[in-house]
Parts: structure tokens; sequence; C-alpha cells
């Protein structure tokens, strides 16, 4: 499903992967290979809910148990 940026407002998405930083209180998390809709003239990319919540939950459980630094990817569907 193509969209509208809403950031640069002129381009369009396509289905992609991407990666994207996290970080909380100085600890950072790294998240590879994330299914996204991206702009294909700005690079912003879109994350469905339940691509959200996979990141929230997959972050959240890494910051909670210590790590200062950690790279992972996302688990395909």
């Amino acid at each position: 499903m193509s969209m509208n940026c809403v950031i640069c407002k002129t381009g369009t998405t396509q289905k992609g992967l991407t990666h994207s930083l996290f970080d909380r209180n100085g600890s950072f998390v790294i998240v590879k290979e994330i299914p996204a809709q991206i702009c294909m003239q700005c690079g912003e990319a879109y994350f469905d809910e339940h691509t959200t919540e996979e990141i929230y939950n997959l972050t959240n459980d890494i910051l909670n148990n210590g790590a200062e630094l950690e790279i992972v990817r996302m688990k395909a569907a």
C-alpha cells in the first residue's frame, strides 16, 4: 500500500527494509531490517502498528536488561 509522504510532501512510499536507532538515558539499540513503507524521495520510514509494537517490546526488553549498546535484526514474520 503506497502513501504520500507527510514529511517531504512530494514522495510516495514503497515497501522495504530500514534500520533505526533507539536510545534511552545513554543506552542504545540499533534495530536492523525493519519492514516499513519508505519514501522514495526523502527516505522517511513509516511502520505499521504491529511493527511498532514489536520494536517497542524488543527495545524495551533489551534496555530493561541493562544493555548499553545492542544491535539486533527484526525476525521475519
